[in-house]
């Protein structure tokens, strides 16, 4: 069984004037970083918004992150 991967982007921060994407999975949660999805601990920020695969898309391409890498949530193993 294939699980679909749901995306959020965090508020705008001076750091991250476009917030930052988040993909859930299983309800599990991680943060778009340099080297790949990393594990958010706890639960997602309070502020993040849900958006659709193609604001996704249009996240990475106006940040310059490969789009492939939203195929790459990690999947939850039990």
């Amino acid at each position: 069984m294939t699980t679909m991967t749901r995306f959020l982007r965090t508020e705008q921060t001076m750091a991250f004037p476009h917030g930052r994407l988040i993909g859930s999975r299983d309800g599990v949660n991680y943060v778009l970083a340099p080297d790949g999805w990393d594990h958010l601990a706890g639960p997602r920020p309070r502020h993040a918004t849900p958006v659709s695969r193609e604001d996704a898309e249009d996240w990475c391409e106006r940040e310059g992150w490969d789009l492939n890498l939203l195929d790459e949530v990690p999947v939850t193993t039990a």
